[in-house]
């Protein structure tokens, strides 16, 4: 790379005598100059030519001073690193111009050595300066990109420090949730553009502000399906209850926002949450140009089956037992044992309950019926019955009751 250095004086022999002892470096293609004869000439050529790196400019001159055109230089978007050249003993005019910014000086009259290892230092100084705007230009880069996925500490993280996402694909331990809005494609059919745009941005970008909130990965999102991630790519020794905690506080939101949409009279469907935990291979998939940061495995299978099994449970947030026993103090009503699509095992699954409602009578009320559920006690048609017929509204409840009326005995529960 060539050095682009405007020298600023009004002594005509300076110019020649500079391309003299600069001859070879000229050559070399190392440095290249331009002359202006005072500080107006300067700014004239610094307008008409973008690639100056440095100035060198005499103090004294007609027009406009040195000093003056190192405050205009300052003043600007880019601040030419400076170099003053004052005469001997002038500590007066030097000190005004380092208090102004200038990188360096040099003394009159010049001694050329001293201007070849001043111009040196400050290329140097140039270059850290430019390898440090590129840094800071790509981590911008990689902050807008990330902050589409990544909540906003994290993606600043991740944006500072590359190295922290190893896009190769690592397997660990994860907490997942997947959500969907029920009836959603079919309400899409109904509605027009101006209306479901409006809709359909303001639930977005609701659901991912609460995922940010809890520092959550927005791994994917389809439509008005949305693939959250916990503990990864960053280390979340708490993953589970961050978890469980978004998944409530996404429930609340969407219940709100259907509320308000509600008066405005579009029905929009509950938001529908599958929760679970477990290992999973995670890491940037898709090639280079590509950036899909995502996670693979049976742990992100079970938590898309397991939103959907709301749908036949009348659920809102169906939680794995596996995700349930890693958090500290987790609060829910139990589901049953629910034999996903393409298991062979059943998995224990919960719906998480607020505190308020997990101390409430109607909680406790449905978890005695449960238990008699469990126990195979014939009591527990009359417990639903009786549960049902206090609390209408209590699907899951209603959903067991339509079990035991139809035979069926027990907690495992095949899904449609």
């Amino acid at each position: 790379m060539t050095a682009q250095i405007l020298v600023v004086d009004d002594e005509p022999d300076l110019e020649l005598l500079i391309q003299q002892k600069f001859r070879h470096q000229i050559r070399e293609g190392a440095v290249a100059f331009l002359f202006a004869r005072d500080g107006v000439d300067a700014l004239a050529q610094l307008q008409s030519n973008a690639d100056i790196d440095m100035v060198v400019t005499d103090i004294n001159m007609p027009r406009m001073d040195g000093l003056s055109l190192l405050q205009k230089l300052q003043e600007g978007e880019e601040k030419i690193s400076t170099i003053i050249v004052s005469a001997y003993g002038d500590m007066t005019n030097i000190r005004t111009a380092m208090n102004r910014g200038a990188f360096d000086f040099l003394t009159k009259p010049i001694d050329f050595p001293d201007l070849e290892t001043t111009i040196a230092k400050t290329i140097r100084h140039i270059q850290v300066l430019r390898e440090a705007r590129q840094r800071q230009m790509a981590a911008e880069r990689a902050h807008a990109s990330l902050s589409r996925y990544f909540s906003p500490n994290l993606a600043q993280q991740l944006a500072s420090d590359t190295a922290a996402l190893d896009l190769r694909g690592q397997r660990r331990e994860i907490a997942t949730l997947f959500t969907d809005i029920a009836g959603f494609t079919t309400l899409v059919e109904t509605l027009e553009p101006d209306v479901l745009g409006p809709l359909l941005n303001e639930y977005l970008a609701g659901m991912t502000d609460v995922v940010f909130a809890h520092e959550g990965t927005v791994a994917k999102i389809v439509g008005d399906a949305i693939h959250v991630l916990f503990g990864a790519p960053g280390e979340q020794p708490d993953h589970a209850d961050r978890t469980v905690a978004c998944a409530l506080a996404l429930d609340k939101f969407a219940e709100a926002l259907r509320g308000r949409w509600r008066q405005k009279g579009i029905a929009l469907g509950v938001t529908r949450v599958g929760v679970h935990a477990g290992p999973a291979i995670v890491g940037n998939f898709g090639g280079g140009h590509f950036f899909d940061y995502t996670a693979y495995g049976d742990t992100i299978n079970v938590a898309a089956r397991l939103e959907t099994a709301n749908r036949q449970l009348g659920t809102r947030i169906c939680v794995s037992a596996a995700l349930a026993a890693k958090v500290e103090e987790f609060r829910g009503r139990p589901v049953g044992d629910l034999l996903l699509r393409g298991k062979t095992e059943a998995l224990r699954a919960f719906e998480p309950c607020s505190r308020e409602l997990y101390e409430d009578a109607a909680t406790n009320s449905y978890v005695d019926a449960f238990a008699k559920l469990e126990a195979n006690d014939p009591a527990a048609l009359a417990a639903f019955a009786a549960h049902v017929g206090k609390y209408p509204d209590d699907l899951l409840a209603s959903f067991h009751l339509k079990r035991l009326l139809n035979g069926a005995t027990g907690t495992r529960i095949a899904m449609e």
